[in-house]
């Protein structure tokens, strides 16, 4: 029997705190075998729902990785979303809560034109937050968002029912809870 995706995520338990069950999805990337097979996966995952986009919006850090490997495969343009003070030309940013506080993330000005489509993609859906500012700068762009696609999810936040209602969400490996 060949491993499945959720084979490679390793479950790290009380971290970061008494009673959490960490879900390390860099697991997937510390094996050629996983990393493929993620990247396969989110591939079938784009052509089984039809989604049609220019480009890739990928989170820092971790979306980096499955984003950038994606746009290799579709031949399209990697737009990187970054935390303030990483991105060199002028950019436009986004504001969210956080469970304790909040965070910003930015993205170069005219990176996406006005009716460009493009795909959302993080490592890992919790409560939708960081997704949703990644939306949010797509929109301001004059973008339409195609699809957010995510490796892992929890589905105790309800991210798809919250912050992320009235987007398309996709995620690979689900999981219970928080």
């Amino acid at each position: 029997m060949s491993k499945q995706l959720a084979d490679y995520v390793i479950d790290i338990k009380d971290f970061p705190k008494k009673g959490i069950v960490f879900r390390d999805v860099t697991g997937i990337l510390e094996s050629p075998a996983g990393f493929r097979l993620s990247i396969d996966e989110l591939e079938n995952a784009v052509k089984s729902n039809g989604l049609v986009f220019d480009k890739i919006a990928a989170v820092e850090a971790r979306g980096f990785i499955f984003g950038a490997a994606l746009a290799d495969r579709f031949g399209v343009a990697f737009v990187p979303v970054r935390k303030p003070g990483k991105l060199p030309r002028d950019t436009i940013s986004e504001s969210y809560d956080l469970e304790y506080g909040s965070a910003t993330v930015h993205l170069h000005k005219g990176t996406i034109k006005q009716g460009e489509k493009v795909l959302v993609i993080d490592d890992l859906l919790a409560t939708g937050g960081t997704a949703a500012a990644a939306a949010h700068l797509v929109e301001k762009e004059g973008g339409i968002v195609a699809g957010m696609l995510f490796v892992l999810e929890l589905l105790g936040f309800n991210a798809r029912e919250t912050s992320l209602k009235g987007y398309n969400v996709i995620s690979l490996v689900q999981y219970q809870g928080k």
